[in-house]
């Protein structure tokens, strides 16, 4: 296991959560690892809008390969949204995380969420084990969409996708809507591995860290954010309003740029 994902493991077992910032471009994921995050992950509905693409349907397999090799210049260990594989074939999902994996990606996140259900749960045991197998050092954040999907939304659904997932060598275990505090403490006290939820406004990192959690995502938080600051910031101009405070310079993103860039 080389450095950056050694440390992308170790990360999940700090004093703290893991706060970890999801990026949808280099400039946004830069500005984060310039402002000092551990790590920085994508969003997939960031990647998949920026690129004109509905997220979750499996069509943004190139744009997130593209943005995943630039972000490994970064100085930070980077983790990657692929969806559910953009395949149905495990082989061929392998074959994706070896990619990632061969130019410095240091984890990635796999779903269960299939458009408005879930896969079968013995269908993406096969493809964990099958990515496992292929990419051991890779940090696979198995995701389950119980309560984002709201199917099968309980803590017994939930515990039972979480433990065949484990058992198949998923390293974490990500539940997006997971929000009531005792939910959230029944999981982590149950799985092995850490769990992942995301930023939750009602409950801080303190009181994550409290329940269990080893690790919080902003999930498409920060692009949906960039999307309402950039109308805001249009309308002000547009009706002569003062312009939003805090806006970086043109010389401050264009460094952005030179971060991790290898001299010609």
């Amino acid at each position: 296991m080389n450095s950056a994902k050694s440390a992308f493991h170790a990360l999940h077992h700090a004093d703290r959560p893991l706060l970890l910032p999801n990026a949808w471009d280099f400039a946004s994921a830069a500005a984060l690892a310039a402002a000092g995050f551990g790590a920085v992950g994508t969003t997939s509905l960031g990647v998949a809008a920026a690129g004109g693409l509905p997220d979750a349907a499996g069509l943004a397999r190139d744009e997130t390969v593209a943005l995943a090799r630039k972000l490994v210049r970064l100085p930070c260990p980077v983790t990657v949204d692929i969806e559910a594989g953009f395949s149905a074939d495990p082989a061929q999902v392998a074959d994706l995380v070896v990619e990632l994996a061969d130019f410095g990606v240091a984890g990635i996140n796999l779903e269960d969420g299939r458009g408005d259900g879930l896969a079968d749960p013995a269908t993406q045991v096969t493809l964990i084990r099958t990515v496992k197998r292929h990419a051991p050092g890779v940090f696979l954040n198995a995701r389950t969409d119980t309560y984002w999907l709201g199917v099968d939304a309980s803590v017994p659904a939930t515990l039972d996708r979480a433990r065949r997932y484990v058992d198949a060598g998923a390293d974490g275990l990500f539940v997006p809507g997971l929000a009531a505090e005792k939910d959230i403490a029944s999981v982590t006290a149950a799985v092995p591995v850490p769990v992942n939820v995301l930023h939750l406004p009602a409950l801080g990192l303190d009181r994550l860290a409290d329940l269990g959690v080893r690790r919080v995502s902003t999930g498409s938080l920060l692009f949906r954010s960039a999307l309402h600051a950039t109308l805001t910031t249009a309308l002000a101009v547009r009706d002569g309003l003062p312009l939003p405070v805090g806006i970086p310079t043109y010389a401050e993103v264009d460094a952005l740029s030179h971060q991790g860039a290898t001299p010609g």
